[in-house]
């Protein structure tokens, strides 16, 4: 039985971080076992937002080093570098005919790229749905793992495939919003301020790259408060994130003492030590973190390894855009 057909792509503009991985490569790992996947490094989308790629090479290798580091397996899926698939610029082309100025000018994400980057709206940013759509009717995947933001741009895919469908005849699936049932783990910065970020609030962000002392550092600094007010209290969200990071990275019985405490806590008896939670949580966080930076050191460091990678990826995703790319040109009758 064919297995269904799953898509996901990062973008390799920073560090990968407890949210990347919590919230997305945890599940790659799993879904690698379950579908037919296809995940990919968008250096090809990276360039309109950061137009200087001097560092963009490096990034491209650290990126494919924390992803197999973190068990994705380049046997099990096709890990290939976005711009190693010529097939998908082809087709990037053919949906910009389906594509309208002005719904391109609507989607939020090119709202705020533009008041963040006035000086560089670029036709790029404009059409990076359509690239994206590219992205995802190359294989024809049916199930795209996308967060809350990117579920516009997931829409326009399907719009985009159903408007070709419907004018030269039926070729693209219609993919949909996938994640394993019940929610996402939402990681907060370490200051409450918004989720952790590849690239911005670099302090209050865990790095799967960081040093053991840079994540002792972090974690200590990170913002907690005098302690509950009353026993059983209703946790703050930057409380609750440190404990929701607890949970991810210690063992329960350590997670069930600190809550004890914190329930019993109340003005005037503040039983919960926030230093000691924090120390405990910073070495657990260490044991969990440092495993996967020595890994993807050693990937990043081995030339060889991380060429083959790169290259068996791009050869098993060529196999499957090409196939795609010969039934559209056949529908839309570019075969002379």
């Amino acid at each position: 039985m064919n297995k269904e057909v799953v898509l996901s792509g990062i973008r390799p503009t920073g560090f990968l971080h407890l949210g990347n991985y919590f919230g997305a490569m945890r599940n790659y790992v799993r879904m690698q076992d379950e579908y037919n996947c296809y995940f990919f490094v968008a250096n090809w989308h990276s360039l309109t937002t950061h137009p200087d790629t001097k560092a963009l090479h490096a990034a491209v290798n650290r990126v494919i080093a924390e992803n197999v580091a973190c068990g994705l397996d380049p046997e099990k899926v096709a890990f290939y570098v976005q711009s190693d698939v010529p097939e998908i610029a082809e087709l990037y082309l053919y949906l910009n005919m389906l594509a309208y100025k002005g719904e391109l000018e609507k989607t939020a994400t090119f709202k705020d790229k533009v008041r963040l980057q006035p000086e560089n709206v670029n036709a790029g940013l404009l059409t990076y749905p359509v690239l994206q759509a590219a992205d995802i009717l190359i294989h024809r995947a049916v199930k795209v793992p996308v967060g809350k933001d990117q579920e516009q741009h997931l829409e326009m895919a399907r719009n985009f495939a159903q408007r070709f469908n419907h004018r030269y005849g039926t070729v693209f699936p219609e993919p949909y919003a996938f994640n394993y049932g019940g929610e996402l783990v939402k990681i907060l910065s370490l200051d409450g301020n918004g989720k952790m970020s590849k690239s911005e609030n670099q302090l209050n962000t865990i790095y799967l790259a960081d040093s053991d002392e840079l994540i002792r550092k972090k974690i200590m600094k990170a913002k907690t408060d005098q302690g509950p007010l009353e026993t059983n209290s209703v946790k703050p969200e930057y409380i609750d994130n440190l404990f929701t990071l607890l949970k991810l990275v210690s063992q329960p019985d350590v997670v069930k003492n600190f809550e004890d405490d914190f329930n019993a806590s109340s003005e005037g008896n503040c039983i919960i030590r926030y230093g000691d939670f924090k120390k405990q949580l910073a070495e657990d966080m260490i044991q969990f973190v440092a495993p996967i930076r020595e890994k993807a050191i050693a990937i990043e460091s081995d030339k060889v390894l991380l060429a083959k990678i790169i290259k068996t990826g791009a050869e098993k995703a060529r196999v499957s855009a090409a196939a795609t790319l010969s039934e559209v040109r056949n529908a839309i009758g570019l075969v002379y």
